[in-house]
């Protein structure tokens, strides 16, 4: 059983761990993505899946597809359960005076967990209707505009809650620079890149042009705005780090730049590919090699610095397996996730569209080896954290 009423004790921190779980959903829907042939839609779908996984001629892919089905599924029903929860506990976290000190710290902006993970909510739909449900993309292009009516709405509340958090910040000057030594407050660029990110998808895949442009420059609002928070943000949070050096339980937060690249990243690419089918503007493959040969690049180099830093704090002794405890923790899930996603971008739209490696070869395999790694890790820590911070703990056996 999950704890519950925490009342004063709730953090909207809390909501990562929905995040996490719906991300994880969306990086087992990477496999089937990539690596089973879809020519005559962008997706994947259940009409790919079914003969693959029902043929019978290659047993081990048969295997291997329905073990993916079933952690997307499984995943995926996590989320939701996670989502109600957090939904619950939220609302009675706003019934308590920590919730309006909340409201007048640095800590406002952790809000904004709340319209990323609803908008993750609304990709692992998108995911479980593709995966799921046969012949959905017969009907995909009567979806698309729900889809960006949704990814709007949380786009709204998101902007609602930025709103009241900088008019409070730049009327009553209550920004504590003392208090901003980390990169949490980046949650924030991710909501955003992540309601980009969804309503890039209809821009790329639609055939009609008039929801091409209305998604794509939706999503470039949002995008356009995610990049110009994530220069002032980088720019204080390094400030503030540099000058009073990281907060302990928020070092995780060194990783959000390698999510909010990842998003960032496949916005863009399916801009690009939006421009090309529907607007004619032709590219060339080597032009995605060497974009997401930049991201991955930037993706490591954070990597490394933040596994230093947190090597080096005791972070992942204490806060992902030891004593201490943190909501924040879950951040730790997003750049497992990440990584994984837009490495297999990478490899897929970097290396193999240019034909620098072939698809299904050992070399291909070779590189994809240490992305499943990561994803290996990141289930691990995630059940670690899951098991730690929101399962009730087991009352002890008096002794005989």
């Amino acid at each position: 059983m999950l704890v519950n009423n925490l009342r004063e004790r709730y953090s909207p921190m809390y909501f990562l761990a929905a995040l996490g779980a719906g991300g994880l959903s969306v990086s087992f829907f990477i496999y089937p993505m990539f690596l089973l042939p879809h020519p005559d839609t962008p997706m994947v779908t259940f009409n790919h899946l079914w003969p693959a996984l029902t043929a019978g001629d290659n047993p081990l892919v048969s295997a291997l597809i329905g073990i993916d089905l079933v952690a997307i599924a499984l995943f995926a029903a996590l989320h939701f359960w996670l989502l109600a929860w957090n939904l619950r506990e939220f609302r009675l976290f706003r019934q308590t005076a920590a919730y309006q000190k909340l409201l007048t710290s640095n800590a406002e902006i952790s809000l904004m967990a709340v319209p990323l993970t609803l908008a993750m909510t609304i990709n692992v739909c998108f995911v479980l209707g593709a995966v799921f449900v046969p012949n959905l993309w017969s009907v995909v292009e009567w979806m698309y505009p729900g889809a960006i009516a949704a990814f709007l709405a949380v786009g709204i509340y998101a902007l609602r809650i930025l709103g009241a958090y900088f008019t409070r910040l730049f009327v009553h000057a209550q920004f504590d620079f003392a208090e901003n030594n980390s990169l949490a407050p980046m949650v924030s660029i991710f909501a955003l890149a992540m309601i980009a990110v969804g309503l890039a998808a209809p821009g790329a895949m639609s055939h009609h042009r008039e929801i091409n442009a209305i998604a794509m420059v939706l999503s470039i609002f949002f995008a356009s705005a995610a990049i110009l928070l994530l220069v002032i943000k980088v720019v204080l949070g390094f400030d503030a780090i540099l000058r009073h050096g990281i907060a302990p339980q928020a070092a995780g937060s060194l990783w959000i730049l390698i999510p909010i690249l990842t998003l960032l990243g496949i916005t863009w690419i399916r801009w690009s590919m939006g421009l090309s089918h529907q607007f004619g503007n032709a590219h060339h493959p080597t032009d995605l090699l060497l974009f997401t040969a930049v991201i991955v690049s930037l993706q490591v180099l954070f990597g490394m610095i933040g596994y230093a830093v947190m090597k080096k704090l005791n972070y992942f002794a204490d806060y992902a397996g030891g004593a201490k405890s943190n909501a924040g923790a879950f951040a730790l899930i997003c750049p497992g996730v990440a990584f994984f996603v837009f490495g297999m971008f990478f490899l897929t739209f970097g290396l193999v569209m240019p034909k620098l490696v072939g698809a299904g070869s050992w070399v291909f395999y070779l590189l994809m080896a240490p992305l499943v790694f990561v994803q290996f890790k990141t289930v691990q820590v995630y059940a670690r954290l899951f098991a730690k911070l929101l399962l009730k703990p087991r009352p002890q056996l008096a002794a005989a």
